[in-house]
């Protein structure tokens, strides 16, 4: 209780002040989950949304990498860890009216994961098709899926477990 009356003492001596924190606190808010900027870079970062699907006999995984080809892109794979990196390249155009927006991310990306098995990279296969990279992954024979169920309780310590 005391802090809310500081804080409401606070407000009334010094009312820009408590604007232009709320103000701040507003745009934080709104602006949390898009790209951020590189330090230094005028260009925001740039990340490839991924899906991820275990299925019985492989595991498929797709990114979406729009206008972007397969030599922009680099697929590794080191035993169990699948890594996606490459450059998604910014194409400059100088506008003489002065005015100029651009909505396209661009910059260098590095996605890696573990894998729950080492799969056989001569098996591995990656297609790329109108900006959707597709790899699947062939399960090893014997190397069963790893799937765990995990109770989940309510956010006041009870209930039961499924």
């Amino acid at each position: 209780m005391a802090s809310s009356l500081v804080t409401t003492r606070e407000s009334l001596r010094d009312p820009l002040g408590t604007l232009h924190r709320e103000v701040n606190r507003v745009f934080d808010e709104v602006f949390r989950g898009f790209p951020s900027f590189r330090s230094g870079a005028a260009e925001p970062a740039f990340a490839p949304s991924l899906e991820v699907r275990e299925q019985e006999a492989e595991i498929q995984v797709s990114a979406e990498l729009p206008g972007m080809s397969e030599k922009d892109v680099e697929l590794t794979l080191d035993d169990d860890l699948l890594t996606l990196s490459g450059e998604k390249k910014s194409e400059r155009a100088e506008d003489k009216e002065g005015v100029h927006l651009s909505e396209r991310s661009y910059g260098a990306f590095h996605r890696s994961f573990r894998l729950p098995f080492a799969p056989d990279p001569a098996k591995v296969a990656a297609r790329f098709e109108n900006g959707v990279l597709s790899v699947t992954l062939p399960r090893p024979p014997g190397a069963k899926p790893s799937i765990k169920r995990i109770a989940i309780m309510g956010g006041d310590g009870r209930g039961k477990p499924n």
